[in-house]
């Protein structure tokens, strides 16, 4: 399953990628926001990322205006791999190199062709593992030392 969510900045990327996700037969779950009003974007990342981070959702899609804001808060979470993409090598290397389960796009800055491909790319790419993997571990290991205290 993936979340997805956005402010006022990314609404109408938003609406077409769950439409892109729905052709895929991707299960999704749309965490608003639902019309163009002025809101809070750290309410919507914070609905996707502590999905993710709780393993209520294996992948999460963020949109706001630039993904700046987005990724910001989304990286806040424990285990979230949230990476701020800005054309489909970014996509891919996402997940590819850095096993990004959540993807942040800029609604302002992309066209909605263009994000489309993005997360057809991302979510096509497979995770390569391998040295990559060691340097997910030591973000882990960054994680765990931020929350007991240690650094």
């Amino acid at each position: 399953m993936i979340f997805i969510g956005s402010d006022h900045g990314g609404l109408e990327m938003k609406e077409e990628l769950v439409k892109v996700l729905a052709s895929r037969h991707q299960p999704v779950k749309d965490c608003g926001t639902t019309n163009g009003e002025s809101v809070d974007y750290p309410d919507f990342a914070e609905k996707v990322a502590g999905a993710v981070s709780r393993g209520e959702a294996e992948l999460g899609i963020l949109v706001c205006g630039t993904g700046i804001g987005m990724s910001i808060v989304a990286n806040k979470f424990p285990g979230v791999r949230a990476a701020l993409a800005t054309d489909e090598f970014m996509a891919q290397m996402a997940k590819e190199h850095n096993n990004a389960n959540i993807l942040v796009l800029g609604g302002r800055v992309l066209s909605v062709e263009l994000a489309t491909k993005m997360v057809n790319v991302w979510l096509d790419t497979a995770y390569e593992g391998g040295r990559h993997q060691l340097r997910l571990d030591k973000i882990s290991q960054v994680e765990a030392a931020v929350r007991s205290g240690e650094l």
